[in-house]
């Protein structure tokens, strides 16, 4: 089933979730918004989204070096208190977060972070890659649009699945169920990845 982009739009409006969060929500109910918000109700999302309008000023910053010394992580990760921040199970998220980084090697952490510059010369190659289709040009914006969407799933951090989750989720939803799970907001603050010759 394919879900309305101006169902996801209205959900994302009335919940302020993110795109795939609203998606998936929309997916599990076949398109109905108010059972899509009912449902995210029950699963804690809702309560999640509105612990993350709190402000996150502890944490922890964490580094990761992969075995063979030719890999290393530092990322930073807010929460509320420092009664959080030192808990196992606060460290061992920032460390899954850490793994991800290192395994899936994110740009940017989310679409906020892509400068319109940047996305605009991407634009321009799709546009370009495009033209020899002889599409007509609202197919072709069309097309550029959902490899700009792909784009950002695939290198903005909050929008890739997380490494080793099961069931499979993206970060963006791992965050949340960790705010659910904490009672506080969570923040990916920022993060770098280093590799030998890069």
């Amino acid at each position: 089933m394919e879900v309305k982009i101006e169902l996801i739009k209205e959900l994302k409006e009335r919940t302020g979730l993110g795109i795939m969060a609203c998606k998936k929500a929309l997916l599990e109910n076949a398109g109905d918004v108010e059972k899509a918000i009912e449902y995210l109700r029950k699963e804690g999302i809702l309560k999640a989204a509105k612990k993350s309008a709190r402000k996150a000023n502890d944490g922890l910053i964490h580094s990761y070096i992969h075995f063979t010394k030719r890999l290393g992580v530092l990322i930073e990760v807010n929460c509320e208190t420092d009664f959080v921040a030192k808990t196992p199970e606060f460290e061992k998220f920032v460390h899954e977060l850490a793994l991800h980084v290192g395994a899936c090697e994110p740009q940017f952490l989310s679409r906020d972070d892509v400068s319109q510059d940047f996305i605009d010369k991407e634009k321009e190659i799709f546009r370009a890659q495009l033209k020899e289709t002889k599409k007509p040009a609202d197919v072709i914006e069309k097309i550029v649009e959902g490899r700009i969407n792909k784009f950002y799933e695939e290198k903005c951090m909050l929008y890739q699945e997380m490494f080793g989750a099961q069931p499979a989720k993206t970060v963006e939803e791992a965050v949340k169920e960790n705010i659910t799970k904490f009672g506080e907001n969570i923040v990916i603050n920022r993060f770098a990845l280093f590799k030998i010759g890069e």
